[in-house]
């Protein structure tokens, strides 16, 4: 996914090639020089990295955003990239907040449903969101999936338990402790 050189295709390697690579040094060097080359453009954010764990395989919509389906491996390379995206000036917005990688609906056409249980959303989705605050990520995107586990009504880019009650509430209290800027995009998607 690029924007900078969307004629020709990007120049450096995406999210899951440097995750099947799994060296976070590259990662955080892409990161730093696609950085660099949005400064020299007047960009001072991004929103990437995507810090789904890519782990339905029928899931039509992140697929080679992620870093791959191991959430310690995409926790390792959101860390790695938000630090290289920030070295370079520019703030990194990790996506699609709570995670958007256990669906097999593409949330631009229809409501997605994350159907896990708490302790997994915990043990998977979240590690790298949680990983990414506390390496100081500047932003995060909200998704617009429903997540039953968390509310059962209202997709996390409306819901106050999902943006209030966990990922802004204090880790002390169950949260993420993110006091950073929370924003969302694509309100005309049919989610």
């Amino acid at each position: 996914v690029t924007r900078l050189e969307v004629r020709t295709g990007s120049s450096v390697p995406g999210s899951l090639a440097l995750g099947a690579v799994d060296d976070p040094d590259l990662t955080r060097a892409v990161a730093a020089d696609i950085g660099r080359r949005l400064v020299a453009r007047g960009v001072t954010l991004n929103w990437a990295p995507s810090a789904d764990v890519n782990s339905n395989p029928d899931n039509p919509v992140i697929g080679s955003r992620s870093f791959g389906a191991d959430p310690e491996l995409v926790a390792r390379h959101t860390v790695a990239y938000v630090e290289g995206l920030q070295s370079a000036g520019v703030a990194a917005c990790v996506k699609h907040f709570p995670g958007h990688g256990d669906t097999d609906v593409d949330s631009h056409l229809a409501m997605p449903r994350i159907g896990v249980d708490r302790d997994t959303l915990t043990a998977r989705e979240l590690l790298p969101f949680r990983a990414a605050i506390a390496a100081g990520t500047r932003s995060v995107m909200s998704a617009h999936i429903l997540v039953p586990a968390l509310d059962p009504e209202l997709p996390g880019t409306l819901s106050p338990a999902v943006l209030t009650d966990l990922l802004r509430a204090p880790v002390a209290e169950g949260g993420l402790g993110f006091d950073g800027v929370v924003v969302t995009d694509g309100m005309e998607m049919d989610a």
